[in-house]
């Protein structure tokens, strides 16, 4: 499993569109945000500067487990490779377990770039068991994201999978608060934004920095997002390999 892995992350690091979405994108939108908004108050009563770093981190730790997960599982159906795989020495359970941590992996530097990135351009600063309190919790809290992509990439062709994950990392970006206050949105996308996982994703870290006491809401949240997703791709995955 340990060498599928390093392949894995090796093929993702090439990927320009994982440079582009998960590591330049998020920075790129920090620096405009944080330069037009970033002394403006953010969510849980953070500067602008501060919750964007959050939400950007967040924003761009979706991306990373996303593209590692639903469009490369959609492409290597359409080629046969996950049918070479069933010819290996690799337990489907494996294959799948490697996938999902390789996701993870990707997701880390993206979220450490963004603090680095405020750190040095906004001066954002933490304690030090802050900055590696947030780091988990933002890495966790990707953690049904990347469920959710392995669900889409076993549901769908290679052509859909990329367009259908980017249309829904866009929506849940913006309905969950990632690129303005949730006060800032009407009253009915306010009550659907909190339903995110990736606003209680963003929310952890932001009550963190905000120092507001811990909300169990966000992981019980988070925990039912990742077994509905994780249902979804089991029952997906079992499905096409039936189907052969």
């Amino acid at each position: 499993m340990f060498g599928y892995l390093r392949v894995e992350v090796a093929r993702s690091l090439r990927d320009p569109k994982y440079l582009a979405l998960a590591v330049v994108a998020p920075i790129g939108f920090y620096l405009l945000f944080a330069g037009l908004f970033g002394s403006g108050q953010g969510n849980e009563g953070l500067t602008q500067k501060v919750a964007l770093m959050i939400s950007m981190g967040v924003f761009g730790a979706m991306w990373a487990v996303l593209s590692a997960t639903g469009p490369r599982i959609a492409q290597e159906r359409s080629v046969g490779w996950l049918r070479q795989l069933q010819l290996l020495p690799v337990r489907p359970e494996a294959v799948m377990a490697a996938r999902l941590l390789a996701a993870m992996l990707l997701a880390g530097p993206t979220i450490v770039l963004v603090f680095i990135t405020a750190a040095l351009t906004h001066g954002v600063t933490l304690d030090a068991w802050k900055w590696v309190a947030l780091l988990a919790l933002l890495w966790l809290g990707v953690t049904p994201i990347a469920a959710l992509g392995i669900a889409i990439g076993y549901a769908t062709n290679a052509e859909a999978a990329f367009g259908i994950l980017y249309g829904i990392y866009m929506a849940i970006s913006a309905l969950g608060g990632l690129w303005m206050p949730l006060t800032m949105l009407p009253s009915s996308f306010q009550t659907l934004g909190k339903l995110l996982p990736s606003y209680r994703a963003a929310d952890l870290g932001w009550r963190l920095v905000a120092g507001q006491s811990f909300d169990v809401t966000n992981v019980l949240f988070l925990l039912a997002w990742g077994i509905v997703f994780s249902l979804v791709a089991l029952y997906v995955a079992g499905r096409v390999e039936h189907s052969r």
